[in-house]
């Protein structure tokens, strides 16, 4: 299959970069320590973020030094990748339910989000300082990535409060607008890359996990999922990159679920007006690279993450580079890019691997990303 050149296209010049990474990092044990003081009451809120700081500028050196061109703050100031930024947006609160997500192998720490009223954007929300100081760190040395959660993943089940919000259509309006003002926001701090994390989209191309209750059936969800990303995405300045990145789950190594894109393919790939989609492709729970076909051509990039975060074995180069020429088959050469498939730590726990092991993968992905695509 021949594809004409797309190099043309100013977004592709921009982020995602050619060799990426999802952006969680294995928080260091001073960090795990200085959080346990914290809870114990012997250090202040504020010694906690100095530690952080330290922290943070350590590896945002780290990351420039192994190659990468967008570089985030590891999420070192979250316990999970969703729920530390869910619950700072007006009418929502964190709490703790009697049990957590049930993963393949092993039950998540329990805590989570609720609807407590009616929804928009806090413009005190933390993470707004957080990018600040981020930004500052790098200093201009490489592209400051936000990567916070999809506006999908408030469409949970048990998160919506159906006296609040009985009609889920105006549940998503209020959603849309806070991430509208959200991304707003961001854009006059300094963002410029901003990557939304979904687990949400990616369970509904899961055959495994039931999507008709009686009201909404999974064709429905799959629509509103669209018009929600699609409506965030609105009226976003042209020189903010957003990405979608899609997740079946990453806990201590472990997953929550597999499927194919198979099922949303045709909808979110053909249609949400992202910059790219950063995909798992890391082993067989994802199937095939067929429902990239549905990805227009010279539209998103496709940022594949063909690499485990998982463990720290170095997959094999030749093995990657033909995955990547079996992908173009479907997209072409020029619009994919390699990345890990998920974060090395999506919560404050991290995977099953070293730090050493993960600057060594990171490393790794630049040095096949330069062998691929000459970049």
């Amino acid at each position: 299959m021949t594809h004409s050149t797309i190099q043309t296209n100013p977004k592709l010049t921009t982020a995602p970069f050619k060799a990426d990474h999802v952006g969680s990092l294995l928080r260091p044990d001073s960090i795990h320590e200085a959080r346990k003081q914290f809870k114990e009451g012997t250090i202040t809120s504020e010694q906690l973020r100095e530690i952080e700081t330290t922290e943070i500028k350590r590896i945002v050196d780290k990351q420039i030094e192994v190659g990468l061109k967008a570089v985030t703050d590891g999420e070192f100031r979250r316990t999970f990748w969703h729920t530390d930024f869910m619950a700072h947006i007006n009418g929502f609160e964190g709490y703790t339910p009697e049990k957590g997500y049930q993963f393949k192998n092993v039950e998540t720490e329990a805590y989570d989000v609720r609807n407590i009223g009616k929804i928009s954007f806090n413009e005190n929300h933390p993470f707004l300082s957080d990018f600040i100081e981020f930004k500052d760190i790098v200093g201009g040395r490489a592209v400051p990535k936000l990567t916070i959660p999809s506006p999908n993943q408030f469409f949970n089940q048990g998160i919506r409060d159906e006296a609040i919000y009985p009609d889920l259509e105006d549940y998503a309006k209020d959603v849309i607008q806070a991430y509208r003002d959200a991304f707003q926001a961001f854009y006059d701090a300094g963002a410029r890359y901003i990557q939304i994390d979904d687990v949400y989209i990616a369970g509904l191309s899961s055959p495994d996990i039931p999507f008709n209750d009686g009201k909404y059936n999974r064709e429905y969800l799959i629509d509103l999922a669209l018009r929600v990303a699609n409506g965030v995405l609105e009226g976003k300045p042209a020189d903010l990159a957003v990405t979608t990145h899609l997740c079946r789950g990453n806990y201590q190594s472990d997953w929550a679920f597999e499927g194919s894109y198979a099922l949303i393919a045709p909808t979110l790939f053909a249609k949400e007006k992202v910059d790219g989609f950063f995909l798992e492709y890391d082993d067989d729970r994802s199937g095939s690279f067929q429902p990239l076909e549905h990805i227009p051509n010279g539209g998103p990039r496709v940022v594949l993450g063909v690499f485990t975060s998982k463990n720290g074995e170095l997959e094999n180069k030749e093995a990657i580079k033909a995955r990547v020429a079996e992908a173009a088959k479907y997209v072409p050469l020029e619009q994919l890019c390699i990345s890990p498939q998920c974060g090395f730590a999506s919560t404050h726990h991290g995977n099953l691997l070293t730090e050493e092991q993960q600057w060594d993968k990171l490393r790794y992905i630049v040095e096949v990303s330069e062998e691929i695509f000459g970049e």
